[in-house]
């Protein structure tokens, strides 16, 4: 009996335990190939994209640059005075309703429209490069609406590099060192369809009439005196309270006249004068002490009596040459009109 069991069972139960004692070894040894056997490798897990990557970080600040510290505050755009016109006697107050902004339209020349796609398109990408289409538009839209909003400058180019020519700008790609490396091509492409849109009319309805963001990291203290209009992507929005948040507040005109895209020169660059220590030159005066040096790099003509006296007399013809003409016979007629 019990020899019938071994020679039925017993089989079974050994054939069960090799298998197992196969599966341990296989599972010790995962990953290393084994003669006769491709070799396995676990798929890594897929890169976070959009929200769920760079600790909700959209901007470009913790992507792009190496060195944080002594930054200005990343993953919110700055903040300016309101404007110093009184508020007229019929503005309304507003409420807590969200007003879509109107169509933007695009004018100015060729150069004006390229510049304008080109600094919107920057912005979208170092403020949401990895944001969804929703945040992106977002962020578009608060721009082209600071463009219209008397606050603040009447071009793209203006509003985006505002502020830059010192460390506490308004968007903190422009003067954190972000720039500094060159976008990857297929966000940069998205950024500029999303810009390119946005500068064709679409509107993106539920920002509002928002003028400033945040991203869920970074609380700044001005967004206590805000109205929050919405969340999209990784950014809180906002506008001003009262008749400066309203559709009404939003009466500038956009003509065109874009600036050169870019952050603007530092107000406190040092001026690298050949032998001599770097001066920090004051604002007022750098720019006039920057045409100082470049004449300055102008070599003088020497002096007549500086001159060697065997060259003295070059340039003056030759007496044997006095009476005879200069020019080539075939140049002889040339000036005269045809007949």
């Amino acid at each position: 009996m019990i020899a019938r069991w071994f020679s039925t069972q017993g089989r079974g139960a050994l054939a069960a335990l090799a298998v197992s004692l196969a599966g341990a070894g296989f599972s010790a040894h995962a990953g290393r190939s084994v003669e006769g056997q491709a070799e396995v490798i676990p798929m890594p897990p897929p890169h976070p994209v959009g929200f769920d990557a760079q600790d909700h970080f959209p901007g470009a600040a913790l992507l792009y640059v190496d060195e944080q510290k002594d930054l200005p505050v990343t993953g919110a755009t700055g903040t300016v005075a309101l404007p110093a016109a009184p508020v007229p006697d019929t503005a309304i107050e507003g409420d807590a309703s969200i007003r879509a902004a109107q169509p933007f339209t695009l004018r100015g020349s060729t150069l004006d429209k390229a510049r304008a796609l080109q600094c919107l398109t920057t912005a979208i990408y170092y403020e949401a490069a990895t944001e969804p289409d929703n945040g992106q538009a977002a962020v578009a839209q608060v721009i082209l609406n600071r463009v219209r909003h008397p606050t603040f400058p009447a071009t793209v180019c203006g509003v985006v590099y505002q502020g830059s020519e010192r460390r506490g700008c308004q968007f903190s790609f422009a003067c954190d060192g972000a720039m500094a490396r060159a976008p990857m091509r297929s966000a940069f492409d998205r950024a500029r369809r999303v810009a390119a849109r946005a500068l064709a009319g679409y509107v993106f309805a539920p920002v509002g009439m928002a003028t400033h963001y945040h991203t869920y990291a970074v609380t700044p203290a001005w967004n206590r005196s805000l109205v929050m209009t919405g969340m999209f992507g990784a950014h809180l929005f906002h506008r001003w309270t009262g008749y400066w948040g309203t559709p009404a507040a939003f009466r500038q005109s956009y003509l065109g006249g874009e600036p050169m895209p870019g952050p603007h020169a530092p107000v406190d660059a040092p001026l690298l004068v050949a032998g001599t220590t770097p001066i920090i030159v004051p604002p007022a005066i750098a720019t006039a002490a920057t045409v100082l040096i470049a004449q300055a790099a102008v070599p003088a003509p020497t002096p007549a009596a500086s001159v060697q006296a065997p060259h003295v007399a070059s340039g003056t013809v030759l007496e044997r040459y006095a009476d005879e003409s200069q020019i080539l016979d075939k140049w002889k007629d040339s000036g005269q009109p045809l007949k």
